[in-house]
């Protein structure tokens, strides 16, 4: 899996950019929130990176933060939305816009993005009521989590714990607390409640 690239960027065409690392060109889809953050051609870049394997392409997107792939990733596990209309998605609001909507249930928003009809949305809406990464809400409405916190939240995720739980936890710390302390804190916790 590729999960960031940084090199210099070579071309912009929207919603594509070409970013040459190491002479390679890597052909990457954006949305247009982070097309519009993207420095001249020529400038060094850093994009977090999804990667998607299909049968006849091998197709990498691009983000300009952490919040933004992680949100299209959650956007993926929904069924009937594919990577274009994620990409939609993300291109007609922000992570804090979405996050916002998935826990007001507000069809209206959703439906502002091209491409995305009542039935859709709904069902979006359903699917992400309770899925919705807790590391995607944090980063989303704080603007910037610090990596430790993530990197905990991702962790008891990771052992099984919901997001509900996992947010629980991680509030609970001390917010200078290591990662390696913060997960052990955390599961002890946890076992408690």
């Amino acid at each position: 899996m590729i999960g960031r690239i940084t090199g210099v960027l070579a071309e912009k065409q929207p919603p594509h950019v070409l970013v040459d690392v190491g002479g390679i060109g890597y052909e990457i889809d954006v949305p247009m929130s982070t097309f519009y953050n993207l420095p001249a051609s020529g400038e060094r870049i850093t994009l977090y990176t999804h990667l998607t394997i299909r049968e006849d392409a091998h197709l990498l997107y691009g983000f300009g933060t952490e919040a933004e792939r992680q949100a299209f990733r959650q956007l993926l596990k929904v069924s009937g939305i594919g990577a274009k209309t994620a990409l939609s998605v993300l291109s007609g609001m922000s992570v804090t816009d979405l996050a916002n909507a998935i826990a007001a249930q507000e069809t209206g928003r959703i439906t502002k993005v091209p491409g995305i009809g009542k039935k859709t949305a709904e069902r979006l809406l359903l699917e992400l009521r309770d899925k919705f990464s807790a590391a995607v809400a944090t980063i989303a409405t704080t603007g910037a989590a610090p990596s430790s916190e993530t990197d905990i939240l991702n962790a008891l995720n990771a052992l099984g714990y919901n997001d509900k739980e996992a947010l629980w936890a991680v509030k609970q710390l001390a917010p200078d607390a290591s990662v390696s302390d913060g997960i052990r804190q955390a599961l002890k916790l946890l076992s408690k409640s």
